[in-house]
């Protein structure tokens, strides 16, 4: 048997609780830490009382406890260089360099690496000052859609039905609206289409196609209220066929890598994909250089194979040391998974709401597991402590029995301080349903 690994996993949402479960699977993993973590975390790993910003602190526990594999889970830490510290001091790291992580974070960084490699993607300008932009934004078909080139937690993107719109987002992103982040903007044309999640892992050199997924952004059923950072995901996307995902590595994935490692940013971790299916073929929305939250969780449910011979070729440090001739198994199965979040959230939302009934709830239907985001324990006690707080997992043959599975956990849940949306994979459910009666 091979030795095992002391593994340490960093952030405190359901992402990160879906990795935790995934590694403690696998037997390979030695000892676990989350850091962080969360309420559920210690479940799988040991929640260690770690700043993601001090990495000296989280380098000096790696040597301590003899870390051989990082996992990253957030975008931020990648883009401040986390990954960068940890290889310095030869440990192990899944998560791309702070030049690589630039595909998160900056739009115009990824923008015109899509221009210089021919990846098809929407047409934009880049902007530095607010009078062009204006100038700019006037000419153009509405709507036309407004980004700020850094991270800004998801809000950065303002679609503008009204050139007075247009006007007025650019000069709060210009006024600080977005902190750094809209130092700079992009404008550029909206693109019609039904949006698709893609993730693939990389190696710096290779790209190994994972899944699809599809998020549900806004806070309401039907599609309605505010955007949030996803209120319910489900794999895979069956609208991102075998050809489709076959063109999205070819004209997408792979320029991207091969142009990545021709500018020295060898990029290595997982590879979002944000796309739209459009009537002129798909094109890249945006890249993110970490697993999705919540589409992590379905692909952790999905996924047969063991996670961490896969995290470490990722990383060169593995058996086999990079992804060729790698292969992966995926239970044939749909997953879904369901947000409970805070009342009030993406406003104002209370903190400290005890939650009862989860031990009940996981138990209600096979494959059901109930990973927290915004939670903490407190003694026995499980309470809120964030906006997007659990998130009720279920696979199964059909979406809709994921579906019915979801949602008869959530039933026995006992939070009356919760809430979520109630149509979670319906537009799925119905082309699964068109499919049968072909």
């Amino acid at each position: 048997m091979s030795a095992k690994h002391n593994i340490l996993v960093l952030g405190s949402g359901g992402r990160e609780h879906a990795l935790c479960h995934k590694i403690r699977e696998s037997p390979l993993c030695g000892a676990l830490f989350c850091a962080p973590g969360n309420g559920g975390t210690g479940d799988s790993a040991k929640n260690i009382a770690l700043e993601l910003d001090d990495h000296a602190a989280i380098v000096k526990f790696c040597k301590d406890e003899k870390i051989a594999l990082v996992v990253i889970g957030p975008e931020a830490p990648l883009v401040a260089g986390l990954a960068d510290a940890l290889e310095k001091e030869d440990i192990p790291a899944f998560g791309p360099s702070a030049a690589a992580a630039q595909l998160e974070g900056s739009k115009a960084f990824t923008k015109d690496l899509c221009q210089r490699a021919g990846i098809p993607t929407a047409a934009y300008q880049r902007f530095t000052t607010a009078a062009p932009a204006h100038d700019y934004a006037a000419t153009q078909s509405l709507p036309v859609v407004i980004k700020a080139d850094g991270l800004a937690a998801g809000k950065g993107v303002i679609i503008a039905e009204t050139h007075d719109e247009a006007h007025a987002a650019i000069d709060d992103m210009f006024g600080g609206a977005f902190g750094a982040a809209g130092a700079e903007i992009i404008i550029e044309a909206f693109m019609r289409g039904e949006e698709v999640s893609f993730f693939a892992l990389c190696d710096g050199t290779n790209a190994l196609p994972l899944a699809s997924a599809q998020d549900h952004k806004r806070v309401g059923d039907g599609d309605t209220g505010l955007n949030t950072g996803g209120m319910g995901a489900y794999s895979p996307a069956s609208i991102l066929t075998a050809d489709l995902e076959a063109e999205v590595m070819a004209r997408i994935i792979n320029p991207t890598l091969a142009e990545m490692g021709a500018r020295g940013m060898a990029y290595k971790g997982v590879l979002y994909a944000g796309l739209m299916l459009t009537d002129e073929g798909v094109k890249l929305v945006e890249y993110n250089c970490r697993f999705g939250d919540p589409e992590c969780q379905v692909l952790m449910m999905r996924l047969k194979d063991d996670i961490v011979p896969l995290l470490l070729a990722c990383t060169g440090k593995g058996a086999t040391d990079n992804l060729a001739g790698a292969h992966i198994a995926w239970h044939d199965a749909v997953a879904i998974s369901v947000v409970m979040a805070a009342k009030g959230y993406p406003a104002a939302y209370e903190k400290g709401t005890r939650i009862n009934g989860l031990e009940q709830a996981a138990k209600t239907a096979q494959d059901v597991v109930i990973f927290h985001a915004g939670t903490k324990r407190i003694s026995d006690k499980i309470v809120a402590n964030g906006g997007r707080v659990l998130n009720i997992t279920a696979r199964a043959a059909t979406i809709s029995e994921a579906q019915k599975r979801a949602y008869a956990a959530i039933d026995a849940i006992d939070w009356q301080q919760g809430f979520c949306r109630r149509d979670i994979g319906k537009l799925e459910i119905a082309r699964d349903i068109k499919s049968r009666a072909k």
